[in-house]
């Protein structure tokens, strides 16, 4: 683990959001109550930086005692779906967080949005344009220079009603006509250069039906949705910071026309503020691409274990409580960085280690003779579910004369420090005995079939009578009681750092094709019983989950849900 990732472990220090916050409840401004929300666009699953942005904005309200709304600001019909917005509403209780009463969707407030724009225009506040888009680029201009005012800025607010009352009407094709606002086309603020605030698009609304057919741009949207809802703090990442001029803007307005909330005598003014996005290494977050990886098959789904989506990290076998932890971890700045993924495994190893139970499975099995062993006699090794949870209790794991070990963990020749398995080396089988090899067999080509050898009776639970010290442990599966499991091992979905990086590659091109490996692996008995979603650690291999999805009575599947330590930096890739 490098020394930054060391230092953000252990960086929990305060951060601006929660001073501005704490400034303002102390100034009296928020009228007794925080009022915070979270708005997703319910156009794809949210993912691993959705999550870093749900801590922030619920984690306020919790902190001062407020309330966080979530609403749906789904004021884009082309792309948005009851799917996704359900999905949202899941992950996010998963996460461990509640809205309680304060839900909301941008669409039950499209007859109040369009109510204000009238009201705009009516004012001279906004206008009807019939410019195309490549025009408008030509008259908006550049920040070191005035835009162009377009031909029909300046038209009566009696015509700009009335043609934006035909727009409602559906009298136009998508795209001939827009409203602008009219604010400053001399603005260094490009966003402030007259924006859109209304489209024409004839699409049904998943929510709301056919009832429009021009919806209001998320920009002039989201300001009326705080503003109606009383929201003290609305809290977004960087890439709106330009924007935040505008959001002033409407709010203004909303005042002028006595519609901001007035909670216990104090008029709440909505504000807004910025905090970085969330980058992670090896990682890919955009909904737009992650959409482009599931359209294309190149994932099974928004919920594939290895999307950084928040069900496919469920899915995988992450933990809210890990998830949580990690995005405390990295703090809140408004400096742009990427984190190492390698800090998000950390807070889930660290989580996983108090909480999954162990079990003992082979995934390259060689079978050991206990040559003084009974034959036909089973025993059984007492072995602690999670010496870190004494109250998790002991299991027993059937053991007999046959035993299956890692074909890595035995050397015939054995290297320097190597202190597994080898001819003449003591070892302890986990729980059971200690062993020493005393020789093996082999097949025609020379490949090592059986490991035979000697146990200590005396040697119980894997402890020597007399005291002396063993340096070998190595796991096992009794070679009669083995149940056969699928094993999905998962590993990162993308080779480089930064698949995104590279503007003369497509990000595809970095997809790593060993990120998933399906295998057979021979477990103890207990793990046939495995509930789906249930969290385990095969002892000294990794971290693994029964699939949710895939897995039936009696017979589970496993999916890897992180290493026992960061084998890509072993690796150096």
């Amino acid at each position: 683990m490098s020394e930054e990732i060391k230092a953000a472990v252990s960086d929990t220090s305060r951060h601006f959001l929660k001073q501005w916050v704490a400034e303002d409840v102390a100034a009296g401004r928020t009228g007794g109550q925080v009022v915070t929300r979270f708005p997703p666009e319910p156009n794809g699953y949210i993912h691993i930086g959705h999550a870093k942005a749900i801590c922030i904005d619920f984690g306020m309200a919790q902190e001062f005692g407020g309330q966080c709304n979530l609403r749906m600001d789904d004021t884009n019909p082309s792309k948005e779906s009851d799917e996704y917005a359900e999905n949202i509403k899941r992950d996010i209780r998963w996460l461990g967080f509640d809205w309680g009463e304060g839900f909301y969707s941008a669409a039950d407030l499209f007859g109040k949005m369009y109510e204000i724009a009238e009201n705009l225009i009516s004012g001279g506040h906004a206008y009807v344009c019939g410019l195309t888009q490549e025009q408008w680029k030509e008259y908006r201009g550049i920040p070191t220079a005035p835009g162009k005012e377009s031909p029909t800025r300046n038209r009566a607010p009696e015509e700009n009603l009335a043609l934006f009352r035909r727009m409602r009407a559906g009298e136009f094709a998508d795209g001939t006509l827009c409203l602008r606002a009219k604010i400053d086309m001399a603005s260094p603020n490009i966003h402030f250069r007259d924006p859109v605030i209304y489209r024409i698009m004839h699409v049904p609304h998943y929510h709301a039906g056919d009832t429009w057919c021009i919806y209001p741009m998320y920009d002039f949207a989201h300001p009326i949705e705080d503003a109606l809802e009383g929201v003290t703090h609305s809290m977004c990442t960087l890439e709106f910071e330009v924007h935040r001029p505008l959001y002033g803007w409407v709010v203004d307005r909303m005042d002028e026309m006595g519609l901001l909330v007035v909670r216990n005598g104090v008029k709440i003014r909505p504000q807004q503020r910025e905090f970085a996005r969330l980058n992670l290494t090896y990682t890919v977050m955009s909904k737009r691409k992650l959409l482009q990886l599931v359209q294309e098959k190149r994932v099974n789904g928004w919920d594939d274990p290895r999307m950084p989506t928040v069900c496919g990290l469920r899915r995988r076998g992450y933990t809210p409580e890990a998830i949580r932890d990690f995005c405390e971890r990295i703090g809140v700045s408004k400096y742009q960085s990427e984190t190492d993924v390698a800090l998000l495994e950390h807070c889930l190893r660290d989580d996983l280690n108090k909480r999954a139970l162990r079990r003992m499975v082979v995934f390259d099995p060689v079978k050991v003779v206990i040559d003084n062993y009974p034959e036909n006699q089973t025993g059984c090794a007492e072995a602690q579910n999670n010496p870190e949870d004494p109250g998790a209790g002991t299991r027993q794991v059937p053991f007999g004369r046959e035993v299956y070990i890692e074909r890595e963990d035995f050397m015939e020749v054995p290297a320097k420090k190597f202190f597994r398995m080898a001819p003449g080396q003591e070892v302890r089988l986990r729980a059971a005995c200690l062993f020493t090899c005393t020789h093996v067999t082999k097949d025609a080509a020379g490949v090592i079939t059986e490991i035979h050898g000697t146990y200590d009776p005396e040697s119980k639970g894997g402890n020597a009578a007399d005291g002396r010290k063993i340096k070998g442990t190595i796991h096992w599966v009794s070679a009669a009681h083995a149940v056969p499991v699928e094993a999905r091992l998962y590993d990162r979905l993308f080779t480089v750092p930064d698949p995104l990086g590279d503007a003369a590659r497509d990000f595809v091109e970095f997809l790593n094709p060993g990120s998933l490996k399906v295998v057979t692996a021979y477990a103890e008995p207990a793990l046939a019983s495995a509930v789906p979603g249930e969290k385990f650690q095969f002892e000294r291999i990794g971290y693994f989950c029964a699939d949710p999805v895939d897995s039936k009575p009696g017979k589970p599947v496993f999916n890897r849900t992180v290493t026992l330590k960061d084998s890509w930096a072993k690796q150096g890739k």
